[in-house]
């Protein structure tokens, strides 16, 4: 993700000015030598790669009330779409493509394609789409995550769905599933488990009264589901899902990619 590039030229938000205080704060209470970089940009690397790798822990009054505001004025600083006003997709108009950054979708519950461990991605600055979604709904979210994964006892299985506050994004929930890992031939369990991933969110939301969701392109990217099945499996999985469910709140469902790849596949797929 590009980090401090707004729209229009604008500075960025002055909630910035934050970061060295809640650098030092992490580097305060896990015992490390505070050193603040000097420019913002290496600000937010080091920041960043503080709290990926921050075990889950509540944390002090003043370090959320400075994290909270950053990531919401950041969110809003690069520009918000309403998936309300994402235009219908020509195949179905319950559906819609649309290419940008999830966690700047306005949304009734976007889907986080996460790990077994359920906890975010610890890797520092990592570009997976579980690392983005955790480091903008701040800290709050690996705690609720730890907090499932600790009254459950085991990690979380593959095609389920959570479902967690979405804190300090825009969306107000985030429907987290845990993607079948495509290793060698695709086989058709590896087919059935994706369409449970796209079934076990729909579900959800349904469940939960959303009348708009995102997916993000589950199980393509380090998980290595190949990008056109995946793409083939959500569209007709979600179509199928809304024809045998003519009462759910469901209004519009988004398709959010990133890849140019994804971005062709899925515009063919609803043409």
């Amino acid at each position: 993700m590009r980090m401090f590039q707004g729209s229009s030229g604008r500075p960025a938000p002055a909630s910035v000015g934050y970061l060295p205080r809640l650098i030092e704060l992490l580097c305060v209470e896990r015992g490390l030598e505070v050193r603040v970089p000097a420019e913002p940009r290496a600000q937010w690397d080091m920041f960043r790669a503080l709290v990926n790798t921050r075990p889950p822990a509540s944390a002090a009054a003043e370090f959320l009330a400075l994290q909270d505001e950053l990531p919401r004025d950041i969110i809003a600083w690069r520009g918000i779409t309403d998936a309300r006003e994402i235009p219908a997709s020509a195949r179905d108009d319950r559906l819609a493509l649309w290419r940008g950054d999830i966690t700047t979708l306005r949304a009734d519950a976007i889907v986080n394609a996460a790990n077994a461990q359920m906890l975010g991605c610890f890797v520092p600055g990592h570009r997976c789409i579980d690392n983005a979604i955790h480091t903008f709904a701040g800290l709050q979210l690996r705690l609720a995550c730890d907090r499932f994964m600790r009254g459950q006892g085991c990690f979380e299985p593959t095609s389920t769905a959570k479902v967690t506050e979405a804190f300090n994004l825009t969306s107000e929930r985030i429907i987290h599933t845990v993607g079948p890992i495509a290793s060698g031939a695709l086989s058709d369990a590896d087919r059935a488990a994706l369409a449970a991933c796209y079934r076990s969110c729909l579900e959800a939301v349904g469940n939960a009264g959303c009348k708009t969701i995102a997916f993000c392109c589950i199980s393509t990217g380090v998980f290595g589901f190949p990008q056109d099945e995946a793409a083939a499996i959500a569209v007709d999985t979600v179509v199928g899902w809304l024809d045998g469910h003519p009462d759910a709140p469901l209004e519009r469902v988004v398709f959010d990619v990133f890849a140019d790849r994804d971005l062709e596949l899925y515009q063919e797929l609803l043409a």
